[in-house]
């Protein structure tokens, strides 16, 4: 056994530490640490997530969020992705409104103090062009920061008095270019799956992650978007693609739910189910550090989810 073989062996059995959750927590702070129960399950599970979320990847990337309807919580989902794998990777993170025309990724995330948008960012490509000077300081002018969620948000277009679409050879430009300086795209493809861009960030995603809310009509598209995907030969499919179903309301139709996760089970690697979150209903700037306990466990088995596949 090598030096390095060693302390690899000995990192794969070192424990999460003592009890911070629960009853457990509380004998360990009450005694001054005389006592340290272990971790119980729910806490030792949420460890395990975040190691999953901060392993290392071999490159950038990409993670396409898709479902050809409107209100299928696509733009929330890539913002709690962007702020849990932002905060428990500390950066490294972009979120990207890929939308045709005009998406609402910029509207849901925090405001910058700037309006760039993807098409500024293509117009000035040229200052990118030197790969030894450019820098992504230089992104500044065209990302907008997320503050403490540790992410970055580029938005599509806002200005009314745009025409013109973004095409299939866009997306490759603006792909390349924040592959070298993040190590995590999350990608908001928009609602036409016929638009060239967004095809093009299907085919070059090396997760799909397919959301849908509780409710028959979203389900639906979902599943036709796959069964689209299928006959259009996409390669490897069911491996490469997972599911997050978010409850749209407090309460929910059980035996719906129960259908869309064993059905979406059989078509896809897994499911994530997302609890109802008031904070996100309102269509206004997510605000992070309001999110509830649960829906941050939830996106974080969610994402431990998509780094094990990546």
């Amino acid at each position: 056994m090598s030096a390095t073989d060693f302390l690899d062996r000995r990192a794969d059995v070192a424990d999460h530490g003592p009890a911070t959750w629960g009853w457990r927590g509380r004998v360990r702070r009450w005694s001054g640490g005389l006592l340290s129960p272990a971790m119980g399950r729910a806490e030792a599970a949420h460890e395990r997530d975040r190691a999953a979320v901060q392993r290392e990847l071999s490159g950038p990337r990409t993670i396409a969020f898709v479902n050809p309807k409107g209100g299928a919580a696509k733009t929330t989902g890539v913002l709690a992705a962007g702020y849990t794998f932002g905060t428990v990777r500390g950066g490294g993170v972009v979120a990207w409104d890929n939308n045709e025309t005009r998406g609402t990724l910029g509207i849901r995330g925090t405001r910058g103090h700037h309006r760039n948008t993807t098409r500024e960012l293509l117009g000035d490509l040229g200052r990118f062009d030197d790969v030894a000077q450019s820098r992504i300081g230089d992104l500044g002018s065209y990302v907008r920061t997320q503050g403490d969620a540790h992410f970055d948000v580029l938005a599509s277009d806002e200005r009314a008095d745009v025409t013109g679409t973004i095409r299939a050879d866009d997306f490759a430009a603006v792909h390349g270019l924040l592959e070298r300086f993040y190590r995590i795209l999350l990608v908001d493809t928009g609602n036409n799956m016929r638009a060239e861009n967004w095809l093009a960030a299907a085919a070059a995603a090396d997760l799909l992650v397919v959301t849908s809310t509780v409710r028959e009509d979203t389900g639906y598209s979902g599943l036709w978007m796959l069964d689209a995907l299928q006959d259009a030969g996409h390669p490897d499919l069911k491996h490469k693609t997972v599911t997050v179903l978010s409850d749209p309301s407090p309460k929910v139709d059980a035996a719906l739910a129960r259908d869309l996760v064993d059905v979406y089970e059989q078509r896809t690697r897994a499911v994530y189910r997302v609890p109802y979150d008031p904070v996100l209903v309102s269509g206004s700037v997510v605000p992070y550090a309001r999110l509830s306990q649960e829906t941050r466990r939830a996106w974080l088995t969610a994402c431990a989810g998509m780094a094990a596949t990546l």
